[in-house]
C-alpha cells in the first residue's frame, strides 16, 4: 500500500522564527540578551530532516553564565520565600500556556530535532504538559507533605538533544515547585523549543530570574556546573560527561543527579504474544529512531520461539515508514546530524567486522537529509561491541536464551541499568523476572510509558537520582537542619590527592603504662579482634596492628588490625556473596535480626558504656546514654523493615506502576570518629534493613567500640557477609572501597578532604556516594537518622504492568 503526504503546516513557526529575525541569544531575567560582544560565531539550529537552517544562536559566555547565575541568586530570595500557592499558580500558568501553544511547540520541536511529528504532537508535548500541571499541585503541598524540607537554592540543569523540550519541562518543574530558582542550558543542536518556551514564560508572568536559559559550548557548560553560587547540577546525556560532572563536583557539597545512558534489555519469552511483542519492540527501539536513552536496543528471545519471532519482526520493519519530520504518516525521521549517523553506520560496520549479520530494509530512507534505517544484529555473543556498546541510534541487536535464569544473567550483564522490557501473559514469571533485573525502569508488556507522577533514573553506569514522582523531588529539596552551603575544594588537596590513601608507616610497639592489661602483675589474655568477614574473625592481611590509647594518651585501651587492600577485597567478596540471598529475605526477617542485635546489645549495656568512656573520656553516664540511643536506632529501623518497600503510582497509564524501593547492593561505610558505636549503629543499621550488605570500617581512633559488636552479631541470627568489618587507617580503606567495581554505593562521614576523594573516585563506575564533611549531631534524631538514611540505602525500581484484555505497545501514557 502506498501512502499520500500529509505534511504539518510549518508556517506558523515560520512565523515565530521570524518574530525574532530567526536570531537567539541568552535569556536572562526575562529578557532576550542577542549582543554578539565577543564575536562569537553564531551557532545554526540545522533541521536534520531538510538540512535548512532554521536560525542561528549568539553563543553565551563565562560572563553570561555569572550574569544567569546572579539573576536567579537574586531572584531565589523571592521565589523561595513566596506562599506555596503562589508558585502553584504560577507553574499552573506555564502549563496552561503550554496547552494553549501545544501545537506550535510540536513543530518547532519536529523541524529542530528531526523527530516525526507524530511522536511531538502526542507524545512529547503532552508529557511536558503533564510535568507541569503534577508537580504545581507539589508546590501547593509542599509545606504539609515535606515539612522539614527546604529549597536546595540555585540549579544548574544542562539536558540532551534527543528530548529538547520534555528534558526541560521535566527537570524546570520539580526544581520551580520546591522553590528553586533555574539557569538552563540546551543542548548546541537543540535550542529552538527552549527559545519558545523562554517566550511562554514571559507570556505566563514568571517573575524575573527565576529561570533562565542560555546556550553555548563545552566550555560555557564546564563553567556553569562548576559555578561557585550553584547548588545543584541535573544532567542528561552520556556516561562520559556524568563521570567527569561527578569528580568535577567533588567535594564541593553541589547535588548531582545523573541520567545516562543505557543498554536496556527486551526479553521476550515463549510465552508472550508474539506479534505483541513486536509492535512493542518496534516502538522500543525505533521511537525516535533509537535516539532514546532507554532504548530497547538489545532483543533477548527464548530460543524455542526465536526464528519465528526474528522473522515477525523482519516482516514488520519492512513495513516501516521513514521520511520528513513534518509528515504525520511516518514512523522514522532522521537522525540528528551527519556526525551521530556517521557514529551509528561505524557502529554497524564494527558489528560487520566482528561477524554479525545485519537486516536493514531495502530502499527505505529519503535520498535528502540525515537518515538511517531500521536496523537488525544478529549473530552475535555477549562480549560483542554491538552488544555491550550504547549506539544512540536504530539498531536492535538481538540474543537468544534458553531459561528465564539465563535471560536475567544476560540481561544483567551491562554495565548500564536505565530500563528493560519483559513480554509474557504469565505474570507470575514477568514479575519475577522485572524483580531481577538491575534496572531502574521496567515495562511488562509494553515499552517506553512514562508519567510525571513515576521516577525515571537508572542504576550503575545509568547514572543515580530520579526525575519524576515524590521521589524526584528529593533531588531538588534539602533538609532543614543542613546549613552547609558550597565548599571550594582548596588546590592543595586536588594536589594531594594522588596520595590521599597511602597507608602510614605502621606504628611501632606501644608501651602500656603500669596498670594497663595487667592482673596482680599477670599480663591479662590478650583479646586483639581480628578483622569480622563472613561471619568470622580473620586475621589482618598485613599482620600489622594498630594500638588504642585512652582518651588521655596515657593508657593503652587495646590494639586492632590495621587493615590493608587485601582485607577490604575479602571484605567486598564477602558482602557481594552474602547480598542475593540478604536481599530477597522477608522485610519482616530482617526487622527480627535488628530487634535480636538491639536486644544482645542491651544486655551488655554496662561494658559498652564503660568501653567509650575508656576511648573517649565521655564519662560513664555519657556512655550508657550513647549505648541507649544506639539500641533506640535499631529499633527505629527494625520498625521501618516493612514500612518502607515502595508505593502504587498514580499514574495517568492504563495499568498499574509500582514503586519499588530495592537494595542498592554492596555498600561501604567509612566512619568518623564521632559518637563511635552510635555513629557505626546509624550508619549500618539503614542499609542492612533495606536489604544491602556492607563493609564498615568504624571510627579509626575510637574502633573497639564496634569490635566489641562482633559477639553480639554473632548472636543474633545475623547470616555471614551481610556486615563486614575491616579496622585501620580510615583513608586507606575509604580510598580502595571507592575504587573497587564490585561496591555499587559509598558512604563517607569525615573530612573535606575525604569526602573529596571518595566521590572523585567513586566516579570511576558511578558509585552512588553519601558524604558528610559538615558534622552531624548523631544524638539528635533529626540528623542521626530517618528517611534521609533509608533513601540512601534504596534505588528506586517503577515496574509498568499494563491491565485490560488489550495490553498497549506503549508510546507515551498521555
Amino acid at each position: 500500500m502506498d501512502y499520500g503526504n500529509a505534511p504539518e503546516d510549518d508556517s506558523p513557526a515560520r512565523s515565530w522564527l521570524d518574530s525574532h529575525d530567526k536570531l537567539f541569544g541568552s535569556f536572562i531575567n526575562n529578557k532576550w540578551n542577542k549582543d554578539n560582544e565577543a564575536d562569537i560565531p553564531l551557532a545554526p539550529s540545522v533541521s536534520p530532516s531538510t538540512g535548512e537552517v532554521l536560525a542561528e544562536t549568539v553563543q553565551a559566555t563565562t560572563d553570561d553564565v555569572d550574569a544567569a547565575v546572579d539573576a536567579a541568586r537574586t531572584a531565589f530570595t523571592s521565589w523561595s520565600a513566596l506562599e506555596p500557592h503562589a508558585r502553584a499558580r504560577h507553574i499552573y500558568a506555564i502549563a496552561r500556556n503550554l496547552q494553549k501553544h501545544s501545537r506550535l511547540l510540536a513543530v518547532v520541536e519536529s523541524m529542530d530535532n528531526g523527530k516525526p511529528i507524530r511522536e511531538t504532537r502526542d507524545v512529547d508535548i503532552p508529557a511536558a504538559v503533564r510535568h507541569m500541571y503534577y508537580h504545581a499541585g507539589w508546590a501547593q503541598i509542599m509545606d504539609t507533605e515535606l515539612p522539614n524540607y527546604e529549597p536546595v537554592g540555585v540549579i544548574a540543569q544542562i539536558i540532551p538533544w534527543n528530548f529538547p523540550l520534555l528534558m526541560l519541562a521535566w527537570k524546570i518543574a520539580p526544581a520551580l515547585a520546591m522553590g528553586n530558582t533555574v539557569v538552563l542550558k540546551p543542548a548546541p543542536s537543540t535550542r529552538l523549543s527552549a527559545a519558545l518556551f523562554a517566550d511562554i514564560l514571559a507570556e505566563s508572568g514568571l517573575p524575573p530570574g527565576v529561570v533562565n536559559i542560555i546556550s553555548g559550548d563545552n566550555d560555557m557548560a564546564s563553567h556553569l556546573s562548576a559555578h561557585p553560587d550553584v547548588d545543584k547540577v541535573a544532567f542528561t546525556g552520556s556516561t562520559a560527561v556524568g563521570k567527569h560532572l561527578q569528580r568535577q563536583l567533588a567535594g564541593t557539597n553541589t547535588k548531582l543527579s545523573l541520567e545516562l545512558g543505557g543498554k536496556s534489555p527486551v526479553v521476550v519469552y515463549e510465552s508472550a504474544d508474539l506479534d505483541g511483542a513486536v509492535e512493542g519492540l518496534v516502538n522500543g527501539i525505533w521511537f525516535n529512531q533509537g535516539q532514546v536513552c532507554c532504548a530497547g536496543s538489545r532483543l533477548l528471545v527464548q530460543e524455542s520461539v526465536a526464528e519465528v519471532f526474528v522473522e515477525k519482526l523482519k516482516r514488520r520493519m519492512d513495513t516501516l515508514r521513514v521520511g520528513n519530520s513534518l509528515e504525520k504518516n511516518i514512523d522514522m525521521s532522521a537522525i540528528i546530524d551527519e556526525t551521530q549517523r556517521e557514529r551509528i553506520q561505524s557502529m554497524v560496520q564494527i558489528g560487520i567486522d566482528e561477524g554479525a549479520d545485519i537486516y536493514q530494509p531495502k530502499d527505505c530512507v529519503p535520498e535528502d537529509g540525515c537518515f538511517f534505517p531500521p536496523t537488525l544484529v544478529t549473530n552475535v555473543q555477549s562480549t560483542s561491541t554491538l552488544v555491550q556498546e550504547e549506539i544512540f541510534g536504530p539498531v536492535l541487536v538481538a540474543q537468544t536464551f534458553r531459561t528465564p535464569a539465563e535471560a536475567v544473567k544476560l540481561a544483567n550483564n551491562t554495565r548500564y541499568g536505565l530500563s528493560a522490557g519483559v513480554w509474557t501473559e504469565k505474570v507470575g514469571l514477568a514479575l519475577e523476572t522485572a524483580l531481577q533485573i538491575k534496572a531502574g525502569v521496567i515495562w511488562v508488556n509494553t515499552h517506553n510509558v512514562f508519567d510525571a507522577a513515576a521516577g525515571f533514573g537508572g542504576y550503575k553506569e545509568s547514572g543515580f537520582g530520579r526525575e519524576g514522582g515524590r521521589e524526584g523531588l528529593y533531588e531538588y529539596i534539602k533538609l532543614a537542619w543542613k546549613k552547609g552551603g558550597k565548599r571550594i575544594v582548596g588546590e592543595n588537596v586536588k594536589e594531594n590527592g594522588g596520595e590521599w590513601g597511602k597507608p602510614r608507616t605502621p606504628p611501632l610497639p606501644s608501651t602500656p603504662s603500669p596498670s594497663s592489661g595487667l592482673e596482680g602483675g599477670i599480663p591479662g589474655v590478650d583479646r586483639t579482634p581480628k578483622m569480622y568477614i563472613g561471619g568470622a574473625q580473620k586475621r589482618p592481611d598485613g599482620n600489622y596492628v594498630l594500638p588504642i590509647m585512652s582518651s588521655d594518651g596515657k593508657k593503652l585501651v587495646g590494639q586492632v588490625g590495621d587493615g590493608n587492600r587485601k582485607d577490604v577485597r575479602d571484605a567486598v567478596s564477602a558482602a557481594c556473596k552474602a547480598a542475593p540471598g540478604w536481599g530477597k529475605r522477608g522485610a519482616y526477617n530482617r526487622s527480627q535480626i535488628l530487634f535480636y542485635i538491639a536486644e544482645n546489645l542491651s544486655i551488655r549495656k554496662e561494658e559498652f558504656a564503660s568501653r567509650l568512656d575508656d576511648m573517649t573520656g565521655c564519662g560513664i553516664e555519657e556512655g550508657r546514654l550513647e549505648v541507649d540511643m544506639s539500641i533506640s536506632r535499631l529499633f527505629t529501623y527494625a520498625s521501618y523493615a516493612d514500612k518502607y518497600g515502595g508505593a502504587i503510582q498514580e499514574t495517568a497509564f492504563s495499568g498499574v506502576t509500582s514503586s519499588i524501593n530495592e537494595p542498592v547492593g554492596v555498600v561501604g561505610v567509612v566512619c568518623s570518629n564521632d559518637r563511635p558505636l552510635l555513629q557505626f549503629v546509624s550508619a549500618v543499621a539503614p542499609a542492612v534493613v533495606r536489604g544491602n550488605s556492607v563493609v564498615v570500617c568504624p571510627s579509626e581512633k575510637y574502633p573497639l567500640a564496634a569490635t566489641d559488636l562482633y559477639q553480639v552479631l554473632d548472636t543474633s541470627d545475623l547470616p555471614g557477609g551481610v556486615i563486614n568489618i575491616v579496622t585501620g587507617q580510615s583513608s586507606v580503606i575509604a580510598k580502595t572501597l571507592s575504587e573497587h567495581q564490585a561496591v555499587d554505593g559509598i558512604w563517607y562521614f569525615g573530612d573535606e578532604e575525604g569526602c573529596y576523594n571518595t566521590q572523585r573516585l567513586a566516579a570511576e563506575n558511578m558509585k552512588r556516594t553519601f558524604v558528610c564533611a559538615e558534622g552531624r549531631d548523631w544524638m539528635d534524631k533529626a540528623q542521626g537518622e530517618g528517611e534521609e538514611f533509608l533513601r540512601e540505602a534504596s534505588e528506586v525500581k517503577n515496574i509498568w504492568i499494563p491491565t485490560g484484555e488489550s495490553m498497549p505497545g506503549g508510546g507515551g501514557a498521555y
